[in-house]
C-alpha cells in the first residue's frame, strides 16, 4: 500500500481546515482526532496556515496534511512546517514534481480523464476528485473509475453529512473530503467528527 493510500484509508471523512487563527488549530485538531477523525487537511488559503499546521501537529495521533497548494513555493513552506501529506486542487507536472521530489505523500485533484491520465504518467494512481458535486457527482465519479479501475479517490467539493455514505459506497472511494464536519462549538465539532468515523465501511 502506498503512503497515500495508508493515509485515505486512515479516516473515512477528511476534514477540510481553513484556519483565520492559529490559536484555534490545535483546541479544533483535538476535538476532531478525540471524535475518531485524525487526518486533517490545513488549506492553505489564510495567513495562519502554517501556524496552524505546526500547532495541529502537537496533537497526539493527528496526521496533518496541507491542501491548496499549488505552487513549488508552497511545497517547500509546507515540507519546512513539516506536514504528512499534501492535496491540490489540481495537477501540475512542475509542483508536482516539486513534490514527489520531497518524498511528500500526494493526493492530486482531478476531473477529467485526461487529469487521470497526466497523473498515471507520473507514477499517481490515488487523486481528488475535485470539485465533486459540480464535476458530475456521483455518475461523473463512476464514470471515470471504470476505465481508470486501478485508481483510487477522494471525493471533496459540495459533499454533505447527508451525502457523505453515499460517495463512500462507491469501491473505489477510499474517503471524502468535507469542511461540515468543523461546524459549531468544539464539542459539537467532536461528536461531528464521532459520526463521520462512523461513516467507515
Amino acid at each position: 500500500m502506498s503512503h497515500i493510500e495508508t493515509v485515505m484509508r486512515t479516516s473515512p471523512v477528511i476534514p477540510v481546515l481553513v484556519i483565520h487563527d492559529a490559536a484555534q488549530a490545535r483546541p479544533l485538531a483535538e476535538a476532531l482526532v478525540a471524535g475518531g477523525l485524525k487526518v486533517l487537511e490545513v488549506t492553505l488559503r489564510t495567513a495562519a496556515a502554517l501556524d496552524a499546521i505546526r500547532e495541529m501537529k502537537q496533537v497526539p495521533g493527528a496526521i496533518v496534511g496541507a491542501g491548496t497548494v499549488v505552487s513549488t513555493e508552497q511545497v517547500a513552506q509546507v515540507k519546512d512546517a513539516g506536514v504528512e501529506f499534501i492535496v491540490s486542487p489540481g495537477l501540475s507536472a512542475k509542483t508536482g514534481d516539486a513534490i514527489l521530489e520531497a518524498g511528500i505523500p500526494w493526493l492530486p485533484g482531478v476531473a477529467t480523464a485526461g487529469d487521470i491520465m497526466r497523473g498515471l504518467d507520473m507514477g499517481l494512481e490515488h487523486f481528488k476528485f475535485f470539485p465533486a458535486e459540480t464535476s458530475g457527482g456521483i455518475k461523473a465519479l463512476k464514470a471515470l473509475a471504470a476505465p481508470f479501475y486501478q485508481c483510487k479517490f477522494c471525493p471533496t467539493g459540495g459533499i454533505t453529512e447527508a451525502s457523505a455514505r453515499d460517495w463512500l459506497a462507491i469501491g473505489p472511494v477510499l474517503c471524502v473530503g468535507g469542511s461540515w464536519v468543523t461546524e459549531g462549538t468544539l464539542p459539537e465539532i467532536e461528536a461531528r467528527a464521532g459520526a463521520a468515523a462512523g461513516l467507515a465501511r
